[in-house]
């Protein structure tokens, strides 16, 4: 737990570290490489070491300096220091306003952003104002053969339809298809209910 009792990741997001094992693993050999992987506001690293562990090359980014600490220890806890992830401390907007005068690209991009944060010198986060931006420009981060990019969000007044629809704004030239839906953790026994926990919508080629 953290000091906060937080587990220090999401386990419903099982699901999407599932479908990005996938990805990665199916990734084509005709490529000659590695899946290239961005994942912002990575948090504690799970997603980023699942792809790793899939093979992927992980640029891994928060603004959190203790949150990309706990990332690189649990990436050496899990056997994956090794493995190819760059860990970052900045500004996901920052950081993807750069890579896009840089010319960059990624094969696959996942944002899992918070409903409100800071940057590590004071930016300010708010999903509803700041996610259309950032998605777009995530787009044109995307190689021409890109395999997917994955939003997810953690809000009371986001739905996975809506989600879907940012998606599809941002990826319409690409053809692929998009998927979208709403992530639970259910309760054990007989009678069990979910609980609903975050909406996801995913773009694949």
């Amino acid at each position: 737990f953290t000091p906060f009792r937080h587990l220090a990741f999401f386990p419903e997001q099982a699901a999407n570290w599932e479908w990005l094992d996938q990805r990665v693993r199916d990734f084509p050999q005709s490529a000659g490489r590695a899946l290239k992987l961005l994942n912002l506001f990575g948090y504690t690293g799970v997603a980023s070491l699942a792809a790793a562990a899939a093979g992927a090359e992980v640029t891994h980014v928060d603004a959190s300096k203790k949150s990309v600490a706990y990332a690189r220890e649990n990436a050496e806890q899990s056997g994956l220091g090794q493995h190819p992830i760059r860990w970052i401390v900045e500004d996901a907007r920052k950081y993807v306003a750069r890579e896009v005068r840089r010319g960059s690209k990624y094969d696959g991009i996942i944002l899992d952003p918070p409903k409100y944060g800071r940057g590590p010198t004071g930016e300010v986060w708010r999903l509803f104002e700041d996610m259309p931006g950032l998605l777009k420009d995530c787009a044109g981060l995307l190689a021409d053969d890109a395999d997917f990019l994955l939003l997810n969000a953690y809000a009371a007044r986001v739905s996975g339809l809506s989600l879907a629809h940012l998606m599809a704004e941002a990826t319409h030239d690409r053809g692929g298809r998009i998927d979208w839906g709403e992530l639970a953790l259910s309760e054990d026994g007989p009678h069990a209910r979910a609980i609903g926990l975050s909406f996801f919508a995913r773009w694949s080629r």
